[in-house]
This record gives C-alpha cells, sequence and structure tokens, in this order.
C-alpha cells in the first residue's frame, strides 16, 4: 500500500519538484542556524571575574588556553560550564572563574564558547 502511493506521489510530481523540496529546506535549514547562533554569540559579558593562576601551572611554567562551553541562564547567570578544548591544568580555575560571570538577560537560555588564555606571571 506505501509502494502504491509513493507511485502516484511521484507520477502527480516529477523528481525535481522533490529535489527543489529538500533544496529549499535544506537552504532554511541553514538560514535559520546562522540566526540561532547568532542570537547566542550577540549576549555581552555584564561582570568577569578573573581566574586565578594555578600553583602547579606557576610550578611548571605552563601557559596555554582554555575553551569552555557555558549554558547561560535567561537571567544572564551562567548555569554549567565545561572544558572543550585547552590543559586540563587550567580546567578547575577557568569553571570557577567562569561561573562568577554576568551576561545580559535574554528571552532564553543560550549557550556560547570562551577562551580564556593563562599566561606564567
Amino acid at each position: 500500500m506505501l509502494r502504491f502511493s509513493l507511485d502516484r506521489l511521484h507520477r502527480r510530481f516529477p523528481r525535481r519538484l522533490f529535489y527543489v523540496a529538500g533544496i529549499l529546506l535544506a537552504l532554511f535549514g541553514c538560514c535559520f542556524l546562522q540566526a540561532s547562533a547568532a542570537q547566542e554569540a550577540s549576549r555581552k559579558v555584564v561582570a568577569k571575574t578573573a581566574p586565578t593562576y594555578p600553583e602547579l601551572a606557576k610550578r611548571m611554567h605552563v601557559t596555554g588556553k582554555v575553551k569552555l562551553e557555558v549554558v547561560i541562564a535567561a537571567n544572564g547567570t551562567v548555569k554549567s560550564a565545561r572544558l572543550v578544548g585547552g590543559s586540563p591544568v587550567f580546567e578547575h580555575s577557568a569553571i570557577d572563574a567562569v561561573k562568577q560571570w554576568r551576561f545580559e538577560a535574554a528571552q532564553t537560555e543560550t549557550k556560547a564558547v570562551i577562551v580564556l588564555e593563562f599566561a606564567d606571571q
């Protein structure tokens, strides 16, 4: 029965129509994703707390960058943060600092990627 229905659809609507519909859906999806990413990137930081340089990193003279994925609540507080790149030596210090940050309020919860740099002092 399903095959009959599909055959009937193919006779009524040429294949090109299905291809065009697929392309339009793909383009719409890309535009929607870009708008969503732009909205997430537009939240500005209102208050920052600098991370402390870990004692182990000081002794070893380690420097580097840490990339965190942060979930920001609608009221601007940081709900969660996780390490997505960089040295694990700086992970706890970076997450502790970013959880104290405050962002502009928004209508919905958003995600952002934050890069923090640790330099030997």
